[in-house]
């Protein structure tokens, strides 16, 4: 019977583990660090998940909250960033469920250049009829891909940006959704499909 001594012993070796552990014994610059490590990233992928900026940021301060307040329970059972989306992704599931998905525009004007905000199909619509005399700059490459990830359903969408934004293996993204790897498999093979449905006849 295989235990679960070498896993844990691999997660001890993890920094961020090490972090965590640091912050659970009571130092505080430690978990300051794992802030100024994660917090970006942890606010961008609620930003793609969601498509609010406002709920993104609240949600990421209240992850960490979190995190603080239940520190000294703190156990190295997985990577600290699987263990930071899991709560993450509770706290957006419960978001969504709570009714309080306000979308903000798509694209603010930063990303929208001279064509100015306007909604993601109007303005894929235009650069479908555009394509290939040119090639996308980069925020509308941008626009694209937030639009394309927004056609998935919040699971495939999850798994898709851990996979993808975070390197996230099955067995992680499995932890951090409370699913099985193979329904991990699944859910990112599904996603691949529906994304492929949707980027093809804009090609």
């Amino acid at each position: 019977m295989v235990t679960s001594e070498p896993a844990l012993w691999q997660y001890l070796h993890d920094p961020d583990v090490q972090l965590m552990l640091r912050a659970k014994r009571g130092d505080d610059a430690a978990f300051s660090q794992l802030v100024e490590n994660y917090q970006d990233r942890l606010v961008a992928v609620l930003y793609h998940l969601l498509g609010n900026q406002d709920a993104a940021e609240d949600l990421g301060q209240e992850v960490f909250l979190r995190i603080y307040r239940n520190r000294t329970k703190y156990e190295a059972k997985a990577k600290f960033s699987t263990w930071m989306f899991h709560i993450a992704n509770n706290l957006a599931s419960n978001w969504r469920r709570d009714g309080a998905r306000r979308r903000e525009a798509p694209l603010a004007g930063s990303d929208s250049g001279p064509l100015g905000a306007r909604p993601q199909e109007q303005l894929l619509a235009e650069k479908s009829a555009l394509m290939p005399a040119r090639v996308l700059d980069r925020n509308e490459s941008q626009a694209l891909v937030r639009a394309a990830l927004d056609s998935l359903n919040d699971r495939q969408k999850m798994a898709v940006l851990l996979h993808k934004f975070e390197q996230m293996s099955y067995i992680d993204i499995a932890t951090a959704m409370d699913l099985s790897p193979q329904a991990v498999k699944s859910l990112l093979s599904r996603a691949r499909e529906n994304l492929r449905a949707y980027l093809e006849p804009l090609f």
